[in-house]
Order: structure tokens, then sequence, then C-alpha cells
């Protein structure tokens, strides 16, 4: 490509449009959960999704960098890749399903939630049908096919977005009584899980023309292989999703108020949804970077060309951070009032998630050089932290536990990707200028509490006049342009360097 910096740009807002739009859509949907839904009844849905998070990863064996792996390399066909990866994801996916159905009434009662045994088997269909069409949609980004992987992708999300938007407005007030078989009279955390379900039904058949037009070609030889690179990336990725989603699990056994521990994870996930567009933004890059990273690694200059990446994702992560915490009092009204308790763990996740998209940019030495198995030892160090924070303080400070927990965790696996990567698959990142970029938002955050202490004390939105909130808002602004024009300044001369090292 002439230009694969623009490349990648452009994939990245393509794959974003599907992204962006079920963020923001679910964003949307805090609104009506955090207003419907009691904090216990959300926290519940938050523990469901942790554990699909969680299996996810189990199931899918790792097989979609796999797939980018040998797509990629001489002599091997890329139809017979695919045809491996689907068998294998089919066969654990959908033997899940049948054991889930099969238990789901243990399943519930060791739970805690009998009569609900038709949730289980919703997360069971989701997981089997989402990791099967996970392999389609890999093949999907490795032929560049971005916007049709953006428009199944929003088909899906506007499926359960109209789901969700029935059962909660419509359902309740207009009842269809077919619909008693699967979800309660009442609302309940059962809407949301049934809706993700139909979306996931809708979103496999989708793939059904492309399935009819599949060149089946199986290749056991590769298989093996394949399941061989695969495998330590899920072992490695499972410690990583478990340290993402384990306090959530914990908070059954650990909260510092066993008999409200639902209502605690309902105000912690409430408020990390408030940091979702940092998570969003890394999503969408990795989405783009992960087969772009690969396909130029005969590069020459491809580890110089990976390491302004770096600085370019870093300094847009920082501006997400300060563009969130200079407006977060009017971001948090999103949040129904019983919820807004949670917000000051929302700086901490934003550092979190910069902290876990720098890793994933690090940890593609790994991937680059197949040393896949030091990936289970760093996705380790970064649980060890997650369990000893969360077990030491969880019962003394609840989601404040939660959220430091991920800051220490993240920081750690990066520390150690970076000094393994550093031995075994050097790339020349500019650590001091990727520092400055923390350094600027965290001197524009300060600046901005120095500012509203002295000039605005006391004034909170919607109970204050509007002219000191405008004149707040305008100062917040004009930080915001100050962290924009640092950044702009740091990068100078960055991007046509990386041009050049992509030519070489």
């Amino acid at each position: 490509m002439a230009n694969p910096l623009k490349q990648l740009a452009g994939e990245t807002a393509i794959y974003g449009l599907s992204t962006i739009l079920a963020r923001i859509i679910n964003f949307l949907f805090v609104p009506i959960y955090t207003r419907v839904l009691t904090t216990a009844s959300y926290g519940v849905v938050t523990e469901f999704m942790a554990y699909i998070a969680v299996l996810q990863v189990v199931l899918v064996l790792g097989l979609e960098t796999g797939c980018f792996r040998y797509a990629n390399k001489e002599g091997v066909k890329p139809w017979a890749v695919y045809t491996d990866a689907l068998a294998a994801t089919f066969a654990t996916s959908f033997g899940f399903l049948a054991l889930v159905a099969v238990f789901a009434t243990p399943i519930a009662h060791a739970l805690g939630y009998d009569g609900f045994e038709n949730v289980i088997i919703y997360v069971g269909g989701i997981l089997a049908l989402d990791d099967t069409t996970a392999i389609l949609f890999a093949k999907l980004r490795q032929e560049h096919k971005a916007l049709k992987f953006a428009v199944i992708k929003t088909v899906k999300i506007l499926t359960e977005t109209c789901a969700n938007l029935y059962l909660f407005l419509v359902f309740p007030h207009h009842p269809f009584s077919f619909l008693y078989n699967f979800v309660s009279p009442t609302p309940d955390f059962s809407y949301v899980i049934f809706a993700v379900f139909v979306s996931s039904v809708v979103c496999a058949a989708l793939f059904i023309p492309d399935l009819i037009r599949f060149s089946f070609q199986f290749d056991r030889k590769l298989l093996w292989k394949l399941l061989g690179y695969s495998m330590p990336l899920m072992v490695a990725a499972l410690p990583g999703i478990v340290n993402d989603f384990l306090d959530r699990i914990l908070f059954r056994f650990l909260d510092t108020n066993p008999e409200s521990w639902q209502s605690s994870l309902g105000i912690f996930q409430a408020a990390v949804k408030l940091a979702v567009i940092m998570n969003l933004f890394i999503q969408m890059f990795r989405y783009a970077a992960e087969p772009f990273f690969f396909q130029r690694a005969k590069n020459r200059g491809s580890k110089q060309m990976y390491a302004i990446v770096m600085e370019f994702f870093t300094a847009f992560c920082g501006l997400i951070f300060v563009g969130i915490m200079l407006y977060l009092d009017l971001i948090g009204l999103i949040l129904g009032h019983d919820f807004r308790s949670g917000l000051g763990v929302v700086p901490i996740m934003l550092l979190s998630y910069m902290l876990l998209g720098m890793n994933f940019n690090v940890s593609m030495w790994y991937k680059l050089s197949e040393k896949t198995n030091m990936a289970i030892w760093i996705t380790l160090a970064g649980l060890v932290v997650t369990v000893v924070i969360n077990f030491c303080f969880m019962p003394r400070f609840s989601y404040w536990a939660a959220a430091f927990g991920h800051l220490g965790s993240y920081l750690v696996m990066l520390s150690v990707s970076t000094w393994l990567g550093g031995k075994y698959y050097p790339i020349p990142y500019s650590w001091p200028r990727i520092l400055s970029f923390f350094v600027v938002a965290g001197l524009v955050y300060l600046a901005q509490i120095f500012v509203d202490g002295s000039l605005f004390f006391g004034v909170k939105l919607g109970s204050s006049p509007a002219g000191p909130v405008l004149a707040q808002l305008g100062i917040h602004t004009l930080l915001l342009l100050v962290y924009c024009a640092a950044s702009a300044r740091l990068l100078r001369g960055r991007y046509s360097l990386a041009l050049k090292a992509s030519e070489e």
C-alpha cells in the first residue's frame, strides 16, 4: 500500500462504525437500565455478561488470531485455514450449549436464580452462535471486507436495540402473551439477556449465504498446527479476560455488604459505562491493527512504524481521558440518581483502559515472533495483581478495590510485556514521548481541579445559575484545546517518519 497508515486509519474508522454504534446504543440504554432496573437487577445483568465474556474466550480457542497468522503463510490455502477453524469452534461451542440445556436447572439453582433456567439457556445460545460467527467475522477482516463486517455488526446491534426497546417500553404495557414463555412479565435482568440472544440468532442467519458459498477444505495436519499456535493464545487470553471480569464475579463473595453485593456491582458497572469511549477506541483499533501488523511484519521498517503507531494511539487515548474528565459532571447526569455514587471510579477506569490499549500494542511482539507461550506469563502476572487487590481490599472498599485492581493489573502486564518484548523482539518505542502524553493529560486534569476549586466552588450542573456553569464549561473546553496543542507539538514530524519507515 502506498500509504499504510491511511489504510489502518480508514479500516479503523469503518470497523468503528459498528463498534461505535454498539457502544453508543449500549450507552444510551444506560439511562433506561439505571432508571427502570434496580441497582441489584442491573448487577445481575453484569454478572451474566461477565460469565459470557470469559466463556467466549475459552470456546473460540484463540482461533481468530491463528487464522490471521496461517492465512498469510506461503503455501497455505486460506480456505483450509478457515474451514478448520470453523469446524473446531462449532464443535466446542454447540457442545457447550447442549450441556447447558441439559443442566440448566441445577446451574440456575447453584447461582441462586431459581425460575430463570431460560436465562441460563440464552447464555449458552449466545456463546454458541457468537463464537461460531467470530471465525466468519475474522475471515472478513482478513479479506479487508470492513464494510460488510460493519453492516452485519450493525444489523446485530439494531436487532438487540429493537428487542430492548420493545421489552422495556412496550411489552410491560401491551404484553404479547407468547413472550411470557421467554421473559418475565415485569422488567428484570432477563430482558437484557434475551435481547442479546435474539440479536445473536439474527447475526448467525445473516452468514447463511456465506456458508452456502463456503469452499470447505479440511486439512487435519493444518488444524493441529493451527490449534498449536492458537491454544496458547487462548490460555493466555483466559487469565486476561478473567482479569478483566473477575471482580464482577467476586462481588458475590467479597463485597463489603454480602446482602447487597448485587447493588454494589450494579453501581460499579454503571460508572464503568462512562469510560466506554476509551474501551471503544481500543476495540476499533484492535480490529484494524491486528491484521495490519501481521501483513507488514516482513517490511524492514515495520518496527519503526509500530513504534510511531503507539505514539499516535497514546495521544488519542489521552484526548479521550481529558475529554471525559473535563465534562464528567455533565456526562454523569446520564445515570439514574441511585447509580451516581460510583462516579469517582471513572478516572481510574479510563487510565486502566488506556494502559490496556497500550499493552495490546506492545503485546504484538510475541504474536509476530511466534512466542505466544510468553503471553501466558504476562497475563498471569496481571491476574495475580487483580486477585491480591480484590481479596485484600474489596471487603473494605467494595468497587473502589475493583477499579484499582484493574489499574494495577494492566500496569504490571504492560511493564512485563515491554521488558520481555525488548529482550525477544525489540521495537524502538520512544517512551519519553509516550510518557509525555500522560504528563500533559495529568497536568490538564490537575488544572481543571484547581480552577474548579478556586473559581467555581460549589457549582453543580443542574443546580446552579447558567452563567457560572457556562463559564466553567468554557474554561474546560480551553483546557481541552491546550491538550490538543501540546499533543500536536509532541507528534510533529512523526507521521512523515512513519510513512518513510513503511516504504523500506
